[in-house]
């Protein structure tokens, strides 16, 4: 049998910083997918072959990954993937998300990734950092965090993490604490995770749990500036957790003049909070370099948080990408500037329409995976996340 082989999505961006005297780094946003059916062992040894290749083109390694989700269409095959990812990948690699989101177009698995290679060796540190197991499930085995420190600024990214209780309100709260610890542990606090992404086991049953249990954490921790954020269904690994957590933060001197964690807004939404979801739409996140803005999962929403266009696809997608593109124009920013993202349809068949009308608006040209995910609303259709970034120019331009 031929070998299975993958593709690749890459976009790179080298930015010169003025604090460092013009030192290049690069930045790199990937997103891999096989080109042909297989036993996930095998789609999952032609996508990190080709990750690998990528990283290696760009001179990095997987210690350069920032932080990597594995959308995976069976959590079952996570032993397999990790082995296959274990013996293509050089360096080494953060503990990865994992999350049961089937590919749209009936994969076994898509992977999307980032990294930072710094332009001189020893301008950075890297740690891996383990968090306490609270069980002894494979989904547990995985959670950790990835602590990058470059430049002044500290950049914490984990892999999903899980709480334990009876209630979904008990682990969703459990598993933010378990982040907290994290935090604490490298001199950070939840005042700096500027980005989460939620997985539920079922979103219909435990979305106003999940509200509860966040409000209630927040207030817990004294958090007012919400990060950006997705809350989709999504399947942990194994069966005794039904939420997975993923927490990204970052702190340092920011650029002279520049807010940390500025949310983005439009006029096209009103705030998440006011009907109960604590999140902010979008944060724009300074660095020496340029700037991150991390727009949180966006759908067919209006100003005043009402679902709108119910039933009908086309116009779901174009409200959802009208949102997007409006919040990146608040920012002075636009699809040529987007580096990732991430599309998510209720029902796999709609795939297809959403890749052609997110082609045909401009929604397209980067490192994107579409996933199957019902999402926090029954009648929503298609949502969509993204990351954009607006580099510096350099020294003296």
């Amino acid at each position: 049998m031929p070998a299975i082989g993958a593709e690749v999505a890459t976009r790179r961006l080298r930015e010169s910083a003025r604090a460092r005297g013009g030192d290049e780094t690069s930045r790199l946003w990937l997103a891999a997918r096989p080109l042909a059916p297989g036993d996930p062992a095998a789609q999952a040894r032609a996508v990190y072959r080709e990750i690998s290749l990528a990283l290696a083109a760009s001179g990095a390694s997987a210690e350069d990954l920032v932080g990597e989700t594995i959308f995976a269409r069976d959590p079952g095959d996570l032993a397999e993937i990790l082995a296959e990812r274990s013996r293509s990948l050089v360096g080494s690699a953060p503990a990865p998300s994992f999350v049961g989101q089937p590919p749209v177009d009936g994969s076994a698995l898509e992977v999307a990734a980032n990294a930072i290679v710094p332009g001189t060796p020893g301008d950075r540190t890297v740690v891996d950092v383990r968090a306490a197991r609270a069980c002894p499930c494979e989904g547990c085995a995985l959670s950790a965090a990835r602590i990058v420190r470059r430049a002044g600024c500290t950049i914490l990214r984990t892999s999903g993490l899980h709480g334990i209780g009876a209630s979904l309100f008990e682990q969703a709260i459990d598993a933010f604490r378990s982040g907290e610890r994290l935090l604490r542990e490298t001199g950070l606090g939840f005042r700096d995770v500027v980005r989460t992404w939620v997985w539920l086991r079922d979103i219909d049953r435990d979305y106003d749990e999940l509200n509860a249990a966040r409000r209630a954490f927040f207030e817990e921790v004294g958090l007012e500036r919400r990060p950006a954020s997705t809350g989709v269904q999504g399947a942990p690994p194994g069966e005794r957790h039904d939420v997975s957590i993923v927490l990204e933060a970052q702190a340092g001197p920011a650029r002279a003049g520049a807010a940390s964690g500025e949310p983005m807004t439009t006029p096209l939404l009103n705030e998440a909070w006011t009907y109960g979801a604590d999140f902010s739409r979008g944060l724009g996140v300074p660095d020496e370099d340029g700037t991150t803005l991390s727009l949180s999962g966006t759908a067919s929403i209006d100003e005043q948080g009402r679902t709108v266009h119910a039933g009908d696809l086309a116009a779901q997608a174009a409200r959802m990408i009208d949102n997007v593109e409006s919040l990146l124009a608040g920012r002075g920013a636009g699809f040529g500037d987007l580096v990732s993202g991430v599309v998510y349809a209720k029902r796999r068949e709609d795939g297809p329409a959403l890749r052609e009308i997110c082609r045909a608006r401009g929604f397209d040209g980067f490192p994107c995976v579409f996933v199957e995910a019902p999402l926090c609303r029954p009648e929503l259709l298609c949502e969509a996340e993204a990351v954009a970034r607006l580099s510096l120019p350099a020294a003296g331009a």
